[in-house]
């Protein structure tokens, strides 16, 4: 945050360092180098096309898991763009093929109704890919975890159809979610013992998303070993697919107090929204950082910090400042940039936060304001 004046920004706004953002793509770019695997910005995480520029000097391209995501990649980024859904509909398919390289399906009913028209295509040549669940996860948060019992995501072993993997490059898989490199290793393990044989008959293998590789604790070594070994083993091209790791720490939502209200402890009302602003607070659920503050008790001053929607449970958590809160002072919430701005929405049409970010070069550059037309252009 080093040189960023927030007092400068509209309120409620993210804005994400550019400085940041580079030092992330870096240490991506350099599993790149050591191992001759593709990484691939994933949409749903971080879709700041603004910046696609920058992370296009470093990644390979993009994932896409809808017709505008793929669009959005394709136009704006211009390098590699590939594709999974659970299900692509007829009315979609045609336009999500003139936009992708790689399109993964979700099951072998979906393959067989589409690879004809996937070998229509005579403007490029698309790879495609089956979905694989192993069954193997560990993950602590249902709503995030692809291989719960029933879970929709992927082909089990039970039904994977061998005889119909004429015309299949690769296999995929998408197990983790801001996950270390021992979890992937262990889950490697269980892909083997179930796919192993399949692999083998593969271009390429893509293990997906939710690989939290620019996390500080993050074990680097243990992913390239991982992606070596799969490489050497079965000869096969390796893919990765983070978000979260894209954008990780890279980002700050800057909000305003309005009013400060009592009921058995004091409670900030702000100008932004858990529930509209930063979803995943709630979701998943988390407590974001504040800057210059802390965990109740922490400080002389503890506040409830609530969003401005009419939504009961529009709160944000229970924080402590050094000095007592009033309204129009600023607060900067951290680690803003992923699943925020992708997430967002205009519940009780209250306006999304503004769009910034900063290098050393040019400052704050605000890029995007909303209003009115942006709720009433959702709507009929």
């Amino acid at each position: 945050m080093k040189n960023i004046d927030f007092s400068a920004l509209p309120s409620p706004c993210y804005v994400v360092d550019e400085r940041l953002l580079t030092k992330n793509l870096e240490l991506l770019n350099s599993v790149q180098e050591r191992t001759g695997c593709s990484i691939l910005l994933a949409l749903k995480g971080f879709s700041m096309h603004s910046l696609f520029p920058l992370v296009g000097k470093y990644l390979k391209g993009v994932t896409s898991s809808s017709l505008f995501e793929a669009r959005l990649g394709y136009e704006k980024m211009g390098k590699e763009v590939h594709a999974y859904a659970p299900a692509y509909s007829d009315e979609e398919i045609d336009e999500i093929l003139s936009y992708v390289d790689h399109i993964v399906f979700n099951s072998f009913p979906q393959w067989n109704k589409f690879k004809d028209k996937v070998k229509n295509v005579s403007s490029k040549n698309i790879e495609c890919g089956i979905r694989i669940n192993p069954e193997y996860s560990e993950m602590d948060t249902p709503l995030y975890d692809p291989c719960y019992q029933h879970s929709r995501l992927g082909v089990t072993l039970a039904n994977f159809k061998t005889e119909e993997l004429d015309g299949i490059d690769g296999l995929h898989f998408h197990t983790l979610c801001e996950q270390n490199s021992d979890t992937l290793a262990r889950t490697v393990k269980v892909i083997e013992e179930k796919f192993g044989e399949y692999i083998k008959q593969m271009k390429w293998l893509n293990l997906g998303g939710g690989h939290h590789i620019t996390r500080p604790d993050y074990d680097i070594e243990t992913l390239v070993e991982t992606i070596l070994y799969l490489k050497n083993k079965y000869s096969v091209d390796i893919y990765l697919e983070p978000g979260e790791a894209i954008a990780l720490n890279t980002g700050y939502l800057v909000s305003t107090v309005l009013d400060i209200v009592d009921n058995g402890m004091p409670i900030a009302i702000l100008d932004t929204s858990a529930t509209c602003h930063m979803p995943d607070v709630l979701e998943m659920p988390y407590r974001p950082n504040i800057i210059d503050a802390g965990k109740p008790g922490e400080f002389a001053h503890t506040y409830r910090l609530g969003g401005m929607t009419c939504l009961a449970g529009d709160v944000i958590g229970d924080y402590s400042v050094k000095e007592p809160l009033k309204p129009g002072d600023k607060l900067v919430f951290c680690d803003m940039a992923h699943y925020t701005m992708v997430k967002n929405h205009m519940f009780n049409g209250v306006n999304l936060p503004s769009i910034a970010s900063y290098n050393d070069e040019e400052g704050i550059k605000v890029i995007k304001k909303f209003g009115f037309e942006d709720y009433s252009n959702r709507l009929s």
